[in-house]
């Protein structure tokens, strides 16, 4: 039986996505349904699907970066994206190894979809052609609002302004947020998941469910036997550990 990924962070989304699907290949099974891009990237290296269908703009990890990192951990898995977004160039997912459905997604074209999937079970993706082509996405991929540059956060009864390149790591709280600096630490009203989707995707990463890293910050890392790794910062004692799914974010380090 082929089964499959869903990631979408609107639970509206995911439920037609998933109903659309149910219609166009009922055989399909669907093994996990995920709302972010840490879970997404965490549930395709637990279960290895056949197929991910990955919202491009995601909390923590955009749909482009858990397909890059999964591509290690999971290279069989075809990934298809989804978006709301026009702006992405998608005649060459048509030529690439990958597809493309723009939301709002209708049968017709998931119909289409679910076809070439099919068509190309056999054969074997174009690894370096997927490779260059999330590069090219990647690069354009970004918000059209600016990340943030400062926040303010709580520290008792002061409140504080901090420059977000200040901050070595973000660490969730329940319903908040607590941002470390070299100074200590300060509270900010905001969950970790819209955090995320705000922050500079190029200086701040995803380490865990409940952490983002300011990778200006790290000073080392260090790997384990069990694929785990250990991050060491600059000006704070503590480490963070990185899970296993994203220690493809530092396979440079």
């Amino acid at each position: 039986m082929t089964t499959a990924l869903i990631a979408e962070d609107e639970a509206l989304l995911l439920k037609a996505l998933r109903e659309l699907l149910a219609t166009t290949w009922p055989e399909l099974e669907i093994i996990a349904e995920c709302d972010d891009g840490a879970s997404a990237l965490e549930a395709i290296d637990q279960h290895r699907p056949d197929i991910a269908f990955l919202d491009i703009r995601m909390p923590g990890l955009s749909g482009l970066e858990v397909a890059a990192a999964a591509g290690e951990a999971s290279p069989n898995t075809q990934v298809v994206f989804t978006t709301a977004y026009d702006q992405y160039a998608i005649d060459a997912f048509e030529r690439g190894a990958v597809d493309y459905l723009l939301k709002p997604i209708t049968t017709e074209r998931l119909t289409a979809t679910v076809q070439r999937i099919k068509a190309r079970a056999a054969a074997v993706p174009d690894a370096s052609a997927l490779a260059a082509l999330l590069r090219d996405l990647n690069a354009g991929s970004g918000p059209n609002k600016p990340p943030l540059t400062w926040i303010t956060a709580s520290n008792g009864r002061e409140t504080r302004l901090i420059m977000v390149d200040d901050v070595a790591y973000f660490r969730a709280d329940n319903k908040y947020t607590v941002a470390m600096t070299a100074d200590g630490e300060a509270l900010l009203r905001t969950p970790i998941r819209e955090l995320a989707m705000m922050l500079d995707p190029n200086n701040f990463k995803q380490i865990h469910r409940s952490t983002i890293v300011n990778l200006r910050a790290v000073a080392s890392i260090v790997r384990d036997d069990t694929g785990k790794g250990t991050l060491r910062l600059k000006q704070r004692p503590e480490t963070l550990v990185v899970s296993q799914p994203f220690m493809t974010l530092f396979r440079h380090m």
